[in-house]
């Protein structure tokens, strides 16, 4: 499946790390995503609301459905992560830019589940971003 498709194709998003500071990357990507269509889940061990959406402690904690993972941990963190999100029935695994992992990599390809990794969610055509900055 393409990055087009999948951005097409699927439109509820869990952003693990999320973070309530309006100035980080997570907050500013997930509040795009929300601007442009996508619901956004915020996965935040500390928070309560981010951007009017309650907020997760972790993918764990969720009871509803969702498409992407959204990954804003470092990479060390990306295989625990994705056996959690693919647990939880996350359809796309989505590491952003400057995130990767080759043993989550190959942990979602082993069970079919569709994996992008060091690239910015925003960053694509299917979004008609204009000089939204590099994440």
């Amino acid at each position: 499946m393409t990055i087009s498709k999948i951005l097409t194709d699927y439109k509820v998003i869990a952003v693990v790390g999320c973070s309530r500071d309006g100035a980080k990357y997570s907050n500013v990507v997930a509040g795009f995503m929300k601007d442009a269509g996508y619901r956004i889940i915020p996965i935040n061990p500390v928070a309560d609301k981010i951007l009017g959406e309650k907020a997760y402690k972790s993918i764990d904690e969720l009871d509803m459905a969702f498409d992407i993972a959204d990954v804003f941990r470092p990479g060390e963190e990306a295989l625990g992560i994705t056996k959690t999100a693919i647990a939880k029935g996350a359809k796309a695994i989505w590491l952003q830019e400057g995130i990767k992992s080759a043993e989550a990599k190959g942990y979602a390809e082993s069970k079919g589940i569709e994996f992008i990794q060091d690239k910015c969610i925003v960053n694509y055509p299917r979004l008609n971003v204009v000089g939204f900055p590099s994440c």
